[in-house]
């Protein structure tokens, strides 16, 4: 199974987690793509995840299977060929963006299941992963709140959330689509820009059932949870975002048990890595 992860150091404590979910629940090989950058924008850095870290992340995923790994790209260069000036001040970083570049990297196969380091594995997403989408530019699920508010047909919501998509890159390689993503991200100002000109632009996507990304909480059914932003109308109307590394709150807010298990094999391998990092760091000095 291909996989695929974006963004910079900031995403490491989310990538340590998500792909020991998917060690936990995926039997077969497991090849993990990660595309960073190192970037610059008003005063603000974004670091690229580095050299040593994903060494240790595929040591790990070694140890499951030897035929795992993880392989880091640095598309810092591609990225600043092709800057998505009109979103770099919205909201969402730069990294949100680098998806859209998938098309790009020669190393990427002919599909890839593009994931959210946000997200977790709850049950097997195999047969997910290898349905068929020949005729598809992608699949993926509904957004949960932007169906209702964003949507190219009026009688049926079309609007899909980006932070899962089973991307055909071959379709994707010969439509064009994450070009025009781009061409589009660089003139025109938009809220989650990359999502929205995926939908804006798409010309064939395929709708699968909300079990595969599953936004708002956890059902009997849900394969991948993405712990995204979410509005609560109890006591009063609020935004609730709480990430799955973030266990205090994952109980405390969500009153969400259901990972305990896997929480606690991320917290005693998220201090050895971090701990042979530092190792490795001092070791270069």
């Amino acid at each position: 199974m291909d996989i695929l992860y974006c963004g910079d150091e900031k995403i490491e404590d989310g990538l340590i987690l998500s792909i020991l979910s998917l060690l936990k629940n995926v039997k077969e090989p497991l090849h993990i793509f990660v595309l960073t950058i190192y970037f610059c924008v008003e005063g603000k850095e974004y670091h690229p995840i580095s050299g040593y870290f994903a060494a240790a992340l595929d040591k790990m995923v070694k140890k499951v299977n030897s035929n795992n790994f993880v392989s880091l790209i640095d598309i810092t260069e591609m990225f600043c060929a092709q800057v998505p000036e009109a979103n770099l001040g919205t909201r969402f970083t730069p990294c949100c963006m680098l998806r859209l570049f998938a098309d790009k990297i020669p190393e990427l196969p002919e599909k890839i299941l593009y994931l959210d380091n946000d997200v977790i594995c709850r049950k097997d997403c195999s047969k997910f992963f290898h349905q068929d989408i020949s005729d598809y530019e992608f699949a993926g699920v509904l957004d949960y709140y932007g169906r209702w508010l964003f949507r190219r047909n009026l009688l049926k919501p079309d609007y899909q959330n980006s932070g899962v998509l089973l991307m055909n890159m071959q379709m994707l390689r010969k439509s064009g689509l994450l070009q025009k993503c781009r061409e589009l991200c660089e003139e025109k100002k938009m809220f989650m820009p990359d999502q929205s000109a995926l939908n804006k632009l798409a010309v064939s996507k395929k709708i699968v059932p909300r079990r595969f990304n599953e936004q708002r909480r956890l059902q009997k059914d849900t394969v991948l949870q993405h712990f995204t932003t979410s509005f609560r109308f109890f006591p009063w109307l609020h935004v609730v975002t709480v990430k799955p590394w973030d266990i205090e709150r994952m109980h405390s807010e969500l009153n969400l048990y259901e990972y305990d298990k896997l929480l606690h094999t991320y917290r005693q391998l998220h201090s050895k890595i971090k701990e042979e990092l530092q190792e490795s760091v001092h070791e270069k000095i």
